[in-house]
């Protein structure tokens, strides 16, 4: 004989464990397959593995353009100049016999060995206007340190 219903069941917080087991709980109920993820895995590790390696190559740009601004500015302030330069002026460094000059002369106006035009920004930082194309400042700098002129 069975008992009066009292609608209690339909209140009750438990919650049946059978609805989320990796399994069937029993024969009668839909077999649980399982999907296959391999292609959804690959298409993610693929896409972002070129967005990683695209962002990897942009902050190696950035990277190298500090390293670079950090280096025209080092051998600026290092090189020879008997004036103090104004801030938003252009500027031409030279390569001498003894060191690096940096003067108001153009390169048009002086045979000595041009190696950029530059502008002094109000944040003391020198910005290459214009760059001799046979001059690598990255050929120029060993550890760190801007090397001196060699003999050419």
């Amino acid at each position: 004989m069975s008992t009066p219903s009292t609608g209690d069941e339909f209140l009750s917080t438990e919650v049946s464990t059978n609805n989320f087991l990796p399994y069937p709980a029993s024969r009668l109920a839909p077999p649980i397959v399982p999907q296959d993820l391999s292609n959804f895995k690959s298409r993610g590790i693929g896409r972002v593995e070129r967005e990683l390696q695209q962002e990897l190559v942009e902050l190696r740009e950035a990277y190298l353009r500090v390293i670079d601004a950090f280096n025209w500015n080092k051998l600026i302030y290092e090189a020879h100049f008997g004036f103090e330069p104004v801030v938003g002026e252009v500027y031409h460094l030279y390569r001498m016999d003894k060191g690096w000059q940096l003067s108001l002369i153009e390169p048009e106006r002086w045979h000595q060995r041009w190696v950029g035009s530059f502008r002094l920004n109000a944040d003391g930082r020198w910005q290459p206007s214009k760059l001799a194309e046979d001059f690598d400042l990255r050929g120029h700098v060993h550890g760190g340190t801007v090397t001196e002129p060699a003999e050419d």
